[in-house]
């Protein structure tokens, strides 16, 4: 397992032309690391790749021009585990995708393991201990230490001999198929996703709040937000999201909010001037509580509810696999209440699971 750092372009070209041989498609496995746990706005900060005869760390913070990594994955078949955020990181990063992405997460799940994290397969696998020591290291920082080297080359070491014995059990099983359309369906799910929604303040928890508590929030979120680019640390180092929901209600009750000691004075002086500027929004200007759609629910929905429930447990009890892969509650419900059709919501193998293909 080679511990070569990639720092220059020149060097980046010379090994992806190595790696990539005479291979028409070129098959890597790839994993990313980023500040986000560390600076206001994260960036790519290391990328791990390896081939059958070894792995290499890529240095995005050294190299200039990272195209050339870009143009190989385009045309390459890539093995990631868990790959949502770091096709989230590509994405942003070269503005497409791999071609071909396989998720050994999804792989495993489909196989019905139930503790699937990278660490878990490569113990179930390979009898191998990782080490979770650099899990939340600054990633930014240069020199990388021994340790941090060792466990960046480990998250790829062993991904592609991993992807090959599940395609073998999926195979096995019959289920092969269904991991091809899970990985398209994964690929496309981050290609449409906007990634520059508005009203980001709305977090998760904010629809139990009223009008007035809204206003709050969103002021509250947009000097968190403040705090932390002035500051380059991210947004939870300032205050929690569950923090900034509970000052919010607080507020919007005409109560106090008592804030952390280690407050500065001019964070508390600027914490101040928000919540003055909010107290005089009159309530026209307070956000609008988003309109949820509404079903009626009725005996005749709760019974088609249940019997799409019970079909999904039937399913899930015979191949082994957790329910939730095969359809969500939510997605349930709204094929009950015929809100889409089921070819909308669900894939071809999971509508073959429930019975509901044509």
């Amino acid at each position: 397992m080679s511990q070569n750092m990639i720092e220059t372009t020149e060097h980046l070209v010379l090994h992806l032309e190595k790696s990539r041989g005479d291979a028409e498609t070129p098959i890597c496995a790839i994993d990313t690391e980023a500040d986000s746990l560390h600076r206001y706005r994260e960036s790519l900060c290391l990328v791990q790749f390896a081939v059958r005869d070894g792995s290499v760390l890529i240095d995005p913070l050294a190299i200039e021009n990272l195209s050339p990594l870009g143009e190989y994955l385009s045309q390459a078949t890539v093995w990631m585990h868990g790959a949502d955020y770091d096709m989230t990181m590509f994405k942003r990063q070269f503005g497409e995708l791999p071609a071909i992405i396989y998720d050994t997460q999804i792989g495993a799940r489909l196989l019905g393991v139930r503790r699937f994290g990278l660490g878990d397969l490569v113990k179930q696998y390979f009898g191998v201990e990782l080490s979770k020591s650099s899990q939340k290291a600054d990633w930014g920082n240069r020199p990388l230490s021994p340790k941090m080297v060792e466990y960046a080359l480990n998250d790829v070491h062993y991904l592609l001999e991993m992807g090959d014995i599940i395609v073998a059990q999926l195979r096995d099983l019959g289920r092969y198929d269904w991991f091809e359309e899970s990985c398209v369906a994964a690929r496309r799910k981050v290609l449409e996703r906007d990634d520059t929604k508005e009203e980001m303040w709305r977090i998760q928890g904010s629809g139990k709040l009223d009008r007035r508590g809204l206003a709050c929030l969103r002021a509250l979120w947009q000097w968190r937000d403040a705090e932390a680019k002035t500051w380059d640390r991210p947004s939870f180092m300032v205050v929690t999201n569950r923090e900034l929901l509970e000052w919010s209600h607080d507020l919007a009750s005409g109560k106090c909010v008592t804030l952390p000691h280690h407050f500065r004075p001019d964070r508390l002086k600027r914490f101040r001037s928000t919540v003055a500027a909010v107290e005089a929004l009159s309530d026209a200007e307070w956000p609008e509580r988003p309109a949820g759609k509404r079903r009626k629910r009725d005996r005749d929905f709760d019974r088609r509810v249940d019997a799409l429930i019970r079909d999904r447990e039937q399913a899930s009890a015979r191949l082994d696999i957790e329910g939730s892969l095969i359809a969500s509650r939510a997605v349930l419900e709204s094929i009950a209440a015929d809100d889409a059709m089921p070819s909308e919501l669900l894939l071809r193998w999971q509508l073959e699971c429930l019975g509901l293909t044509d």
